[in-house]
């Protein structure tokens, strides 16, 4: 496959940056929709996208290159190669991670509840994830072990992925849309989640996610041939265990702790770290106290 989608003089537009600019502009108008029924400001999730989508490239390209450090290929040997991104090598783990940090400083600073505000995202990452993985098409990169092109039809497989799939004369499983369209079918699930369920809690969907992806990349991952390695593990496979345990427990926890009452749409709609909090607050305590003395003196002197 051609990675250029084209060029202009010198200048070479890939179709790996602009498929992750378009998954990127996608989640963040989905976002920002879901945003507005909190009645938050209008630039909110935009200022926030400006901080998360920084910190969530940084965080993919390190994360990437510290796991390909080594060897006659690796950024040691060819130390250029790192700020070539249009090249290919964005690990999401290191977005996820690189990402959720930005966002956990901004809301902190904006006393804004973290918990809700990743359910705004996690919607728009997956189809994000979705779209960018095509990028790993044009790339001729992310795909999985040798296999024939009966194996390929037999799975229903587009014919022109297929054709793309065949590199150096050779055919090989396409990863990259196995992935895509576990992602796709996570995005539909997770919108009827949040749609439906009327119970939903407050980091429900984040958890969702977690859970979600991270079965069908440790899955996915066990095809793929150009792995980040940790010894004898694949780094993703672990990583994605290590998610999928905390999205499961802290999902249960959500689910049978009495005492969460913050519940993901409320009654008015607000996104404040107060409105979760149990406790009443003082002045609420004062008010209850003075009717409830007031109550007594009545029934004293009648």
């Amino acid at each position: 496959m051609n990675p250029e989608m084209f060029s202009i003089g010198s200048l070479s537009i890939r179709w790996y940056s602009v498929l992750i600019l378009t998954g990127i502009v996608l989640a963040l108008l989905l976002a920002n929709k879901e945003s507005k029924k909190f009645k938050l400001p209008e630039d909110f999730i935009f200022d926030l996208a400006f901080y998360v989508v920084i910190f969530g490239i940084l965080g993919a390209r390190i994360y990437y290159v510290l796991f390909n450090l080594k060897g006659p290929d690796g950024y040691l040997a060819n130390p250029l190669e790192i700020i070539k991104v249009w090249h290919g090598g964005l690990a999401i783990h290191g977005s996820l991670i690189g990402g959720l940090i930005a966002l956990v400083v901004y809301c902190k600073k904006n006393k804004i509840s973290i918990a809700r505000t990743t359910g705004f995202i996690v919607p728009g990452l997956l189809i994000a994830q979705a779209i960018g993985r095509w990028g790993n098409f044009f790339n001729s990169e992310a795909f999985g072990p040798s296999t024939t092109l009966e194996n390929l039809t037999r799975l229903h497989i587009p014919e022109f992925i297929i054709n793309g799939m065949k590199i150096n004369g050779v055919y090989y499983h396409p990863t990259f849309f196995y992935e895509s369209l576990w992602c796709l079918l996570g995005f539909v699930l997770i919108l009827l989640i949040r749609r439906f369920y009327r119970y939903l809690k407050k980091g429900q969907l984040t958890c969702f996610y977690l859970m979600w992806y991270s079965v069908g990349r440790i899955f996915i991952e066990y095809l793929r041939t150009d792995s980040l390695m940790l010894g004898k593990f694949k780094v993703a496979q672990l990583v994605s265990i290590v998610m999928f345990l905390f999205g499961l427990v802290y999902f249960i926890y959500l689910c049978f702790n009495k005492l969460n009452k913050g519940l993901y749409y409320n009654k008015n709609m607000m996104v404040s770290k107060e409105e979760d909090n149990n406790e009443p607050k003082k002045e609420e305590v004062v008010k209850k106290t003075t009717s409830t003395s007031k109550k007594t003196v009545k029934k004293k002197s009648k």
